[in-house]
Order: structure tokens, then sequence, then C-alpha cells
């Protein structure tokens, strides 16, 4: 079993062009409130490595984690969450064409976790993002968090109506909760194998 991952916050950037060199990078894409960062301090097992806050939309910028010790250059970015209403129709524009720019044109991008909140299922705004990933040819670690939110009797109807609208076999998407640590190794490890970083 893979133990906690060592991450490193490494800064925010504004721009894709700001981004210095990596070797591989996995960028973790979902809705605003699916639970990115708390997933985040879950794989390093710290409490306060990413930011979490209770109002949806915290996270605003490229956020650079390292993955494995210094200088290893492989990184897992955190991106801005997409569906949060409550900023201004400007503020949301400007995240989606970094998040294109950063999806479409990094180099070093090898590939995106997306997460998809597991009690609530896989919703509109979910499915065109996953249309638009394979689009771009990304591919794809379907994550679905809460796992823990999810009634046990229900539990496995859910992870089967899931895998159904992502198009996908059961087995593709991993079920994981940050709060109970549920498939949180079985998650360190594929981060580990996809960056290439064991």
């Amino acid at each position: 079993m893979a133990g906690p991952l060592k991450l490193t916050f490494l800064r925010s950037y504004t721009t894709v062009t700001a981004l210095p060199h990596s070797h591989r990078e996995l960028a973790l894409v979902g809705r605003s409130n699916v639970g990115k960062s708390s997933l985040i301090n879950g794989l390093a097992k710290r409490k306060k490595l990413a930011k979490t806050s209770k109002t949806p939309g915290a996270t605003r910028l490229l956020n650079a984690y390292e993955v494995g010790g210094e200088n290893s250059l492989r990184w897992l970015m955190d991106l801005p969450g997409y569906g949060y209403a409550k900023v201004s129709k400007a503020e949301q524009a400007k995240w989606s064409v970094m998040l294109g720019e950063y999806l479409e044109q990094r180099d070093s991008l090898v590939g995106a976790l997306h997460l998809i909140d597991g009690a609530v299922g896989p919703t509109a705004l979910d499915l065109d993002t996953v249309d638009w990933l394979r689009e771009v040819g990304l591919p794809i670690t379907f994550v679905a968090t809460k796992a823990d939110k999810v009634k046990s009797s229900l539990r496995s109807k859910r992870r089967s109506e899931v895998a159904r609208k992502l198009g996908v076999e059961r087995g593709d998407v991993l079920w994981v909760s940050a709060e109970k640590g549920t498939g949180i190794h079985e998650l360190r490890a594929v981060i580990l194998t996809l960056l290439d970083a064991t």
C-alpha cells in the first residue's frame, strides 16, 4: 500500500505562461465543491497543506504541488473548480480561458484526475468536461469523492450508475473518501504510477 504522498506546495500561478518547466504533471479537475483541497490533504495525510473552505470556489489559481523529493519536477496541479455561480461572469470567463490554455497547451501534462461527487453523481457540467477532456486527447482517471456520504445500501447501485453515465466500466472509477481514508492508498499508487514517481 502506498503511504502518504510527499507533497510540497510550490506556488500559485495566474497564467499558464508563468509556469516553469516540469517533467510530468497531473491535473486535478472537478466542480468547485467536489473536495479537491480535502483530497490533497488526504493524499499527503496533512490537515492544512491545501486550504479548505466551506465556500466553493476558493481555488482561483493554478496551484502546483511537487510530488516526491525536492526538484522531482513531477507536479500535481490543483485547478480552479468549475460551476461556481457566485463569482462574476467575467471571473468565470477568465477561469475558463486559463483552464483551456492549461489543459490544451501544457506539454508536460500527462493526464487528468477528474473528480466527481460520488454522493451527487456526474452533473451536466461534469459530463461536458469529460467530453472536452476526451476531445483534447487527455487521459482521464475518474475519482468519485465523498464515498462515505453514500448510504451503504445504495453504494453498489450508485457505483454502477456513475460508471454508466461516464461511459466507462464500473472498475474504471476509483471511489475515495478523504474524511474516512477510503480508497486513498489506491489513489496514491495511481498518482505515483502516472507521474512515474515510484
